[in-house]
């Protein structure tokens, strides 16, 4: 008998935190089984194709009736191969892989053949009559990464969330007096002294028009649709010439925009840059307007970070 051929399965490791590896290796393929052998010698079974994702996965598979020419393994694929569809109402989905250790089964692999031996009978002793085996599963997938933190923090660039980031957790993202140095989610953990954690996502910077994909708006905002609490981070001094009011107000109107839902969760303001010499008239302004807490840091020296904190804790707890 021919063996099983492999199958193609998605992984949920918690020590991956990306998917960059597969835009550089799009295609993968499971191990085809042998050829059955001499005197009765089945042959081995195909070795599974382990592809390892990050928890908060989504998958989803592009339709066959879109779908790009067939590749076989070792053959060159075209150069739009990988290209996302313009709508992605096409997709189809197919798993959300949120759990560590979860397994899904993309493409299946197909059934061994059977040999001669399987039809002998009393009549029939040497018969010449096999079977075929069966095509494996084929397909292209989308693999859409949604990070998973208690909260995420959400500001213009520059606003200093990673400098936050840094301060509150160890996590080390870039930090640059430059906007949009953070390109990509960086997930922070804040421990307290109980041995509580909690875990803290800095989100690249959003711009205006954020919610219609401008500046990357929707490979940013996606990030944020797991995290069961928001951190509006707030440049209360207006170093980058902009009003903290218009920037709170212009924050909340995006993430509404892009889902109202999201505009609904549960979130604190953080008011930050408070070391610079117009935060203090800025905040007062700021708090006329939005009857809401405010809390005060400044992230380069940890000013107020042990009351922020001590709220996190608290708001999270009663979620």
């Amino acid at each position: 008998n021919g063996g099983r051929g492999g199958s193609v399965v998605i992984l949920v490791d918690p020590h991956v935190n990306n998917l960059i590896r597969y835009r550089y290796a799009p295609h993968q393929f499971a191990k085809n089984g042998q050829n059955g052998g001499k005197k009765q010698m089945s042959g081995r079974s195909g070795v599974d194709c382990i592809i390892t994702v990050p928890p908060g996965t989504v998958v989803s598979r592009i339709p066959d009736e879109i779908i790009q020419a067939p590749i076989e393994e070792g053959g060159r694929a075209p150069d739009n191969l990988a290209s996302v569809p313009e709508d992605p109402s096409v997709l189809e989905p197919v798993a959300d892989l949120v759990k560590a250790g979860e397994k899904h089964v993309l493409c299946a692999g197909g059934r061994g053949g059977r040999g001669n031996m399987n039809f002998k009978s009393s009549t029939n002793q040497a018969p010449r009559r096999y079977e075929n085996g069966e095509e494996g599963e084929r397909g292209q997938f989308q693999l859409e990464l949604k990070s998973i933190a208690d909260a995420g923090l959400v500001g213009y660039p520059n606003a200093g969330k990673s400098t936050l980031l840094s301060r509150l957790s160890k996590a080390r993202p870039k930090i640059a007096p430059y906007p949009f140095t953070t390109l990509v989610p960086m997930i922070g953990v804040l421990e307290y002294p109980d041995f509580a954690r909690v875990t803290v996502a800095d989100i690249p910077g959003l711009i205006e028009g954020a919610h219609q994909g401008v500046g990357l708006g929707h490979e940013f905002l996606r990030h944020i649709e797991r995290c069961r609490m928001l951190l509006f981070v707030i440049d209360m001094a207006g170093s980058e010439g902009r009003d903290p009011r218009d920037d709170y107000t212009q924050l909340r109107k995006e993430i509404s925009l892009y889902q109202k839902e999201l505009a609904e969760r549960p979130y604190l303001i953080i008011a930050n840059k408070m070391d610079l010499p117009e935060a203090a008239e800025n905040l007062k302004k700021f708090k006329r307007r939005v009857r809401r807490e405010v809390i005060p840091i400044a992230g380069d020296d940890d000013e107020g970070l042990d009351q922020l904190k001590a709220v996190f804790k608290k708001e999270l707890a009663t979620l």
